[in-house]
């Protein structure tokens, strides 16, 4: 068996994994390269390589998914091996080739692996011949009331996208049309199957490892059934609730489909768990997972180092796998606006800090400073932590996100502390329908205090302002040989007039409004406040009295938004004017974009002047991965049109007028279930 010693080392990726990957190298004293586009050109994953390579251009299509790029990146770099990551081309076939036709080593499995996993159809067809348990296809020209509900999946890609549920048998055409359309968008195939939905369902898989020297290791179970937009939010391993008969069979079954294929390096197969407990075999991902740290903290290993001893043609260490101990939970920490249909946000990301301590782990591509941008996924971090009991380990991974400070766009942070502190999910009561049914408890206004919190953050301006204040007479210049300028007034023996500051939270935009004194002693106070008494205020700190119970603020400004972290939460603050600018103001019915990205279609015969219902979906942006659609808000006239397709808009553009028919009927908005 060749052995190829690996030196220098490209990861064809970016962000998070790319850094995770090049921390393994490190260990092992590998040199790192990176690729990077336009848009990342001071990305952290750049600042961390040894060596970097530009990739000219900033969409994925022209950068990252340029395999020829990518090769010559690597023989430009004098790298003798090439690491995919996740995503990308991780699971594109004709790379794997290419890299190997350059002379270099594939950190992955055979192209062969590739080729028979890459169609989910064709996977499925090979796995009942291996004797893994599926889901029964169903023809969709053939199908009947008995078949539903059916799920729609894109035979080529992952990660949601192209997948559809359908509950009634009028809508299987369109929602056929409209999968196909987004497969073939998204992976250059448009290829649609359909199989039955399984309702309450749990999404349970299996890591496997594997050498060419006829090892295979299943390195337990993982459960990743809470999901948005079929993609997945918090992962766990082992996955609770699984009696030994069940987790035997899933194991072997996940062997059993990595030597079907002569699989060698990390993959993981995938299976929907019933309700009742039948496993069905969905699909094999050829590549390292994204949440593969729950299963290197659960058996203590560095899965990555695995993948280069395996691809250096290296035995694993023993022909039996590691035993597992305690549990893990990792929470995928995404600059996105759970409340708002899921947006993805933009923008500086100004703070990053995440509590270190035992059994926490940090993946990030990114750090205080650094910039969101509109072309990549919204995700920030990866948070995991590794206990001796699930109970324990949950419970510390929702402490240490309590106590992030994460300061800029808007994030799903509090939505994941939710989740984890969610009566079901304690008890593991888990399917991928967690959170169609938890949602709206989940985002609505929280049980903290945000008007204390506005407080906090008016007494630290109060404090910041009259040190600005001294500062200036500190350096007023005087005459020369003469008196200091003398303040206009007096003093006078009469009680000071309250000031106030007015604040918007976001992202709810409640707003507060809050008074407060300056008295002789310098330190402000609030007015007619009862129960609440300052103990210490800074520009930066503030130290509360409340009710009996002492509280510290921590407070953060970045021009007008206000960051106050607390011991149990975490608020973010719009300064408002005193008086309201009537230039902000909307004309009624303007479809404006909700995040920046590019018009990727317009509704069939859209133009100004045709009419339009209630709810009618009219234009369609791709941001950050995801498609959003923009609905009519009413029913009425579209009085202008400024979206075209191949647009580049930004937040708040205006698309288009629709002026509402008062007369019209109003037309309930259906939510479409793949994006509920």
């Amino acid at each position: 068996m060749r052995s190829d010693v690996i030196h220098t080392l490209l990861v064809a990726n970016r962000g998070e994994i790319a850094c995770r990957i090049f921390r393994t190298c490190r260990d092992l004293g590998i040199t790192t390269v990176a690729v990077y586009s336009d848009a990342d050109a001071d990305a952290l994953h750049v600042r961390e390589a040894d060596l970097a390579v530009r990739l000219p251009g900033a969409a994925p299509a022209d950068t990252y998914l340029r395999g020829d790029l990518v090769v010559a990146a690597a023989r430009a770099a004098g790298a003798d091996a090439v690491h995919p990551g996740y995503g990308f081309l991780s699971e594109n076939a004709a790379f794997a080739a290419a890299v190997q036709d350059a002379g270099l080593v594939w950190v992955g499995p055979p192209v062969k692996a590739i080729e028979l996993m890459a169609s989910k159809t064709r996977a499925k067809e090979l796995m009942a011949g291996a004797g893994v348990p599926l889901l029964a296809p169903v023809d969709p020209a053939t199908a009947g009331p008995d078949d539903l509900p059916l799920l729609l999946k894109a035979a080529a890609g992952g990660g949601g996208r192209g997948m559809r549920i359908v509950r009634e048998l009028d809508a299987l055409p369109g929602e056929l049309l409209a999968a196909a359309a987004e497969a073939a968008s998204a992976f250059g195939d448009g290829e649609v199957f359909a199989e039955p939905y399984v309702e309450r369902g749990r999404h349970v898989e299996v890591q496997v490892m594997a050498d060419a020297h006829d090892t295979v290791w299943a390195l337990g179970t993982r459960d990743c059934s809470l999901q948005r937009r079929h993609q997945k939010v918090i992962e766990e391993a082992p996955a609770p609730g699984l009696d030994e008969a069940l987790r035997t069979r899933l194991h072997e079954a996940a062997v059993a489909a990595a030597r079907a294929v002569g699989y060698r390096g990390a993959g993981t197969v995938e299976f929907l768990v019933s309700a009742e407990g039948r496993p069905y075999f969905l699909e094999m991902n050829t590549r390292l997972q994204v949440e593969h740290p729950v299963t290197e903290a659960v058996f203590g290993l560095d899965l990555v180092a695995l993948q280069l001893r395996v691809a250096e043609g290296e035995p694993l260490p023993s022909p039996e796998s590691p035993q597992p101990s305690g549990h893990a939970v990792e929470a995928r920490l995404y600059a996105e606006d759970p409340a708002r249909d899921w947006q993805p946000q933009t923008g500086a990301l100004l703070t990053l800090e995440v509590p270190e301590g035992p059994g926490l782990r940090l993946d990030t591509g990114y750090t205080g400073g650094d910039t969101i941008g509109v072309h990549y996924d919204p995700m920030i971090a990866k948070v995991i932590a590794h206990a001796p009991t699930r109970t324990e380990a949950v419970r510390l991974l929702a402490r240490a996100l309590e106590r992030a400070r994460v300061h800029g766009p808007v994030t799903n942070r509090d939505l994941l502390v939710r989740s984890l502190r969610h009566p079901d999910f304690a008890a593991a009561r888990l399917d991928t329908g967690f959170y169609d049914r938890h949602l709206a408890d989940l985002t609505a206004p929280g049980a903290g205090d945000p008007a204390t919190a506005a407080l906090a953050a008016t007494l630290a301006e109060a404090v910041r302002g009259a040190e600005a204040v001294r500062g200036a007479e500190a350096v007023r210049p005087t005459r020369p040989g003469g008196p200091a300028p003398a303040r206009f007034g007096a003093w006078r023996n009469v009680p000071s007039q309250p000031q106030r500051k007015r604040y918007r939270s976001e992202p709810d935009g409640t707003e507060h409004e809050v008074a407060y004194r300056t008295p002789r002693t310098g330190v402000p106070e609030p007015y007619e406040t009862p129960g609440t008494r300052v103990l210490t205020a800074t520009p930066d700190r503030v130290t509360l009295e409340v009710d009996g119970v002492t509280r510290h603020f921590t407070i953060t400004t970045h021009a007008d938004r206000v960051h106050v972290d607390a011991a149990d939460a975490s608020y973010t603050f719009t300064a408002l004017p005193r008086f309201t600018d009537p230039a902000t103001h909307t004309a009624p019915g303007s479809l404006l974009a909700p995040m920046p990205g590019t018009v990727v279609r317009l509704a069939e015969g859209l133009v100004a002047g045709v009419t339009v219902e209630a709810g009618q979906p009219l234009i369609w942006l791709e941001a950050m991965k995801m498609e959003h659609r923009i609905l009519a808000p009413a029913s009425g006239t579209l009085t202008a049109l400024h979206a075209a397709p191949g647009h580049q808009v930004e937040v708040g553009a205006l698309l288009a007028v629709v002026q509402e028919d008062p007369a019209a009927t109003p037309v309930p908005v259906p939510v479409p279930e793949e994006t509920a």
